[in-house]
């Protein structure tokens, strides 16, 4: 991915600090430069300079694996396949609840209870492995205002009582779900692409963006020219960052998308796409 920081693919911190001083902080930033450029900004000779292209390159390009691999490196894991809904219709719907390392659409109509999933599945993840939690903490990005650390805790002690018997465990779950309001497309993306040191260094088992339909409604009107290629290239790329983080930490990543027009009966649902 071109997202992913210079000092995750194995160059010095000495040549990461001097590449930084020039705003040079991932592998896209870096491809975009000329080997001439590069030449001036590291010190290094043409033939250095190339071969550090090829290992940033070889970096941030997706391997090749064949089907077998794929599937017998996720038969090999040892990290939970799914982290359970808890309902258990729902759980056998989706053959075992929501997949890791994959993403998963919520849908449904305003007011069916989208946002209530979500901040459900936040407490979930928060949970010891021995209650069918993740035991990590959440990144949830909220695109309309409508997180509520009230009803987060609400849903904590009415669904876990016996867990939740204390302050102290209410306080620990909420301080692992960490909120960011991010009001437009450019604030999504940028916020998804700074992700990976985040999931890293807080243990972050599970990225909810709450709505990603909100932002792209607002500034992409269909009807304008040009507008649709626009949101095309805006959700291709948002999906992109989202599979690498996905399949590189092999978490589950949760999106909503309100459809108006969509489920007749109000009801709420869960789509669980491999990406």
């Amino acid at each position: 991915m071109g997202s992913r920081k210079l000092r995750r693919v194995g160059l010095s911190q000495e040549l990461c600090d001097r590449l930084n001083r020039h705003q040079i902080v991932t592998c896209q930033d870096f491809l975009c430069l000329s080997p001439l450029e590069l030449v001036k900004m590291t010190g290094l000779s043409y033939q250095g300079v190339h071969e550090l292209l090829c290992v940033v390159s070889r970096a941030c390009a997706p391997q090749m694996q064949t089907a077998y691999e794929i599937k017998m490196q996720r038969s090999a894991a040892l990290l939970p396949a799914f982290l359970s809904t808890t309902l258990s219709a729902l759980d056998e719907a989706l053959h075992g609840g929501v997949a890791c390392g994959s993403l998963t659409e919520i849908t449904g109509p305003p007011g069916c209870g989208k946002t209530q999933f979500c901040i459900m599945m936040s407490v979930l993840a928060t949970l010891p492995t021995n209650m069918g939690g993740l035991e990590g903490a959440v990144v949830y990005i909220d695109t309309e205002s409508a997180f509520s650390a009230e009803r987060l805790v609400e849903i904590a002690e009415s669904r876990f009582p016996r867990y939740f018997n204390t302050e102290e465990k209410l306080l620990l779950t909420s301080s692992k779900v960490h909120l960011y309001r991010e009001l437009s497309c450019d604030e999504v993306l940028q916020r998804i692409e700074s992700l990976e040191e985040e999931i890293i260094s807080k243990g972050v088992k599970l990225v909810i963006i709450d709505s990603v339909a909100s932002v792209v409604r607002k500034e992409f009107d269909t009807q304008l020219q040009g507008n649709m290629r626009e949101r095309s290239k805006f959700l291709a790329k948002e999906a992109a960052s989202l599979k690498y983080l996905a399949e590189e930490f092999s978490i589950p990543e949760g999106t909503t998308h309100s459809s108006p027009r969509g489920d007749r009966t109000g009801n709420l649902c869960v789509i669980s796409t491999t990406l």
